[in-house]
């Protein structure tokens, strides 16, 4: 069971959390919890650390963000000994999760369960942070934001849970934001590919490392409220019989269930950074991205003008062409700086970067024997008289920059020219 940062926003929150708990251990099954911060929490301590530098030690960063899980991790371990459930914290040091070591965003690489598995002997519930691990050397690792997802997976892939649930402020997937279309659709089941591209391009319900796990390690996850029933978590329906959204591998999923586009997903965490007059010669390219890649930034949309001649001298000229790319608007400085370090090597002339983007991306299955998505897409923007900045695509999705003033639209408009609006009530 994996409780968000929504579900446990304070004591009373975490009393129905641990209720719930209860019940299923009651049931008679081994339950271990993974917990996020308290909402809101690790946006203040995120906050600290820019405050103190915008250049921060990604290690000191680490420790400090990772103290919000500890604290819930700790009270719902006295919540639940409060109700007479035997519980105890099992901070990622002390099971040990062991990851590498790019802090700020580290990947595990092993748990160990003996922790775990003497819990369930003697009739325990443990209680674990999330997001948080550690590295060689002691030094306390995070996950990167969302994390506490990956956590959850990762423990249950270790102890080859039944199932791990992953209660929220939302009761299912659904074919885009609901707050943005009130007739978006919930989802019975999604696949692990379709999921994983919803989640990587802005889709908030769950984090793309963890559905990425899930998918190799055949982890059935469940994505349900914990706003169900009464506020002391009494009433509410057994997890296994609620209507959920279960994230499962394509076998499970019917031809019929399936439709041309299973989701759209908007996303305002982007930016922008087109590098001009950069020399139009081989390795440039290799020349800019290797500073990102070192620094541990994550590119996505790439686009690389044509080029123009800039200069002749008699038999011999020379050419420049324009680089435009996407980083997470949190990696814009120290992408920025990563660049300048470098403007040397890439030669090139100005660095222009935009942070009022937004990636606007359908994602379906039935992409894959279904033409004409790209061109619904292209049609019903520019009908709407909005502009395409950049363009990328897999197998299974579009995905489009636009201004983010246009975002949402975008996807109104998108949700309706591909039939997923629900039937009026």
């Amino acid at each position: 069971m994996k409780f968000g940062g929504t579900s446990m926003a304070g004591i009373e929150r975490i009393r129905s959390v641990a209720a719930r708990v209860k019940r299923e251990a009651a049931a008679g099954n081994q339950v271990a919890v993974v917990v996020s911060a308290m909402a809101g929490e690790t946006d203040r301590l995120v906050g600290f650390c820019r405050e103190a530098s915008p250049l921060y030690d990604p290690r000191e960063y680490d420790v400090v963000v990772s103290a919000g899980e500890q604290i819930t991790s700790g009270l719902l371990a006295i919540a639940l000994q409060a109700i007479n459930v035997p519980a105890r914290s099992l901070l990622g040091w002390q099971l040990p999760i062991r990851t590498d070591t790019a802090f700020a965003k580290a990947r595990i690489d092993t748990i160990d369960t003996d922790a775990l598995e003497e819990s369930f002997a003697a009739g325990a519930v443990a209680v674990i942070p999330g997001f948080q691990g550690v590295a060689p050397g002691q030094r306390i690792t995070t996950l990167g934001r969302g994390g506490s997802d990956t956590s959850a997976v990762a423990v249950a892939a270790a102890i080859r849970a039944d199932r791990c649930d992953i209660y929220t402020d939302v009761d299912g997937v659904y074919t885009t934001d609901p707050r943005i279309v009130p007739r978006a659709r919930k989802l019975a089941k999604v696949t692990y590919e379709e999921m994983l591209e919803l989640a990587s391009v802005g889709a908030k319900v769950l984090q793309t490392r963890s559905v990425g796990l899930a998918m190799k390690e055949k982890v059935r996850v469940q994505v349900l409220s914990s706003f169900t029933g009464r506020a002391d978590g009494d009433g509410a329906p057994m997890a296994d019989t609620l209507p959920g959204t279960m994230i499962v591998g394509e076998e499970e999923i019917d031809d019929v269930e399936r439709q041309l586009i299973t989701g759209i997903a908007h996303d305002k965490n982007e930016a922008k950074i087109t590098l001009t007059r950069v020399p139009d010669q081989p390795g440039t390219v290799a020349s800019i991205f290797e500073p990102l890649a070192a620094a541990n930034i994550n590119v996505d949309m790439i686009i690389q003008n044509i080029a123009h001649q800039s200069a002749s001298n008699g038999a011999s000229s020379t050419s420049a062409t324009d680089v435009t790319f996407t980083v997470p608007a949190a990696d814009l400085a120290r992408s920025i700086e990563a660049l300048n370090q470098a403007r040397e090597t890439i030669g090139f002339g100005e660095l222009i970067h935009d942070t009022r983007v937004a990636k606007i991306s359908v994602v379906g299955v039935g992409m894959r024997s279904h033409a004409g998505v790209a061109s619904t897409m292209f049609t019903t923007l520019g009908a709407r008289g909005i502009n395409i900045q950049a363009i990328s695509t897999s197998e299974i999705k579009v995905s489009v920059l636009i201004h983010e003033d246009e975002t949402e639209l975008a996807v109104r408009v998108l949700h309706t020219a591909y039939g997923l609006d629900a039937e009026a009530a």
